[in-house]
């Protein structure tokens, strides 16, 4: 008999860049980046401008950035030009959650990761700090859908240290911090003891640590690691400045007119999300847009510099 043609050699995932690899084989500072908010939260062709600005400030600070998506079905870590254009430009990008990866990867797509899957497959490859914007959380309706995002079992089972402002408002934000807490996913507000409502400087809730130095979050993620509790994450809430967040009473009026009209268009369940986000983005005629350009690029370079501390 013939013989069979052999097997393709495996792609090992996640595929780490060049410039990541030398990186975290050096021991030099690098901060994982989520693609999502290239490919379904931002605009065309603005996405695309903001991907290569949030890398500017990560290199900025004196770290490599490593963006992570799938592209061609092969989960890179770290992404070329090309790469980016296609996760900002192309039509058939799916949002690509952990549980999703699988499956876009045996389908040769792209697509574009979320909190979850970022910070999986960075955790993978070694990477100790990531960044994003604003991190998924308890809907409001959960007590009736169990809506609750993957991001917060991701965290809980994922030693990488997070930088983000909180979560959404749209969220039940009192409800996220419990389940984090019941998670044992540790909190540290980041100059301030209040967490963060991603467009708004403070949700109205606390925590219980703040920090003022990206070398004390360093020490938090040393000692981490010799307890043993460097097996979930470390969220480190970063708020815009109030100077900067959202007016305050602009976001009340623009989201209690969005939940009285996804109450009214009966939406339900995993659609509130998008159609309140939609709703606040078009009712607030570019302010939800700007802040969360501001919110990510400074993320971006308060995650460089903890990985700057981290590296030392």
């Amino acid at each position: 008999m013939p013989d069979s043609p052999p097997e393709p050699a495996p792609v090992p995932t996640p595929v780490v860049a060049p410039e990541v690899a030398e990186a975290l084989a050096a021991g030099r500072a690098v901060v994982a980046l989520e693609s999502t908010i290239i490919s379904h939260g931002l605009p065309r062709p603005r996405n695309l401008e903001v991907a290569a600005q949030i890398e500017a400030a990560v290199r900025a600070e004196g770290a490599v950035p490593a963006t992570v998506a799938v592209v061609d079905g092969v989960a890179r870590v770290g992404l070329e030009p090309q790469d980016l254009e296609t996760i900002a430009t192309s039509d058939d990008v799916a949002k690509a959650s952990l549980r999703d990866l699988a499956v876009v990867v045996a389908r040769r797509g792209h697509g574009a990761t979320t909190v979850a899957s970022t910070a999986h497959l960075a955790a993978r490859a070694g990477i100790a700090v990531f960044a994003t914007g604003g991190l998924g959380g308890v809907h409001r309706e959960a007590r009736t859908t169990w809506d609750e995002s993957a991001d917060l079992d991701a965290l809980a089972r994922t030693g990488i240290t997070v930088v983000s402002a909180g979560v959404k408002s749209i969220l039940d934000v009192a409800a996220t911090l419990e389940r984090l807490e019941t998670l044992n996913v540790a909190v540290v507000g980041y100059g301030t003891h209040r967490f963060p409502g991603f467009y708004l400087s403070d949700s109205g809730h606390a925590v219980d640590w703040r920090v003022d130095t990206p070398e004390e979050v360093a020490a938090i993620m040393a000692a981490r690691a010799a307890v043993g509790t460097d097996d979930r994450a470390l969220l480190v809430a970063n708020p815009l400045p109030p100077d900067r967040q959202v007016d305050p009473e602009l976001h009340d009026r623009v989201l209690r007119e969005g939940l009285a009209a996804a109450e009214a268009a009966g939406v339900r369940g995993k659609a509130v999300t998008p159609f309140l986000l939609a709703h606040v983005h078009e009712a607030s005629g570019g302010e939800s847009l700007r802040a969360n350009v501001e919110i990510i690029l400074g993320n971006a370079a308060l995650a460089a510099r903890i990985a700057v501390a981290a590296a030392r």
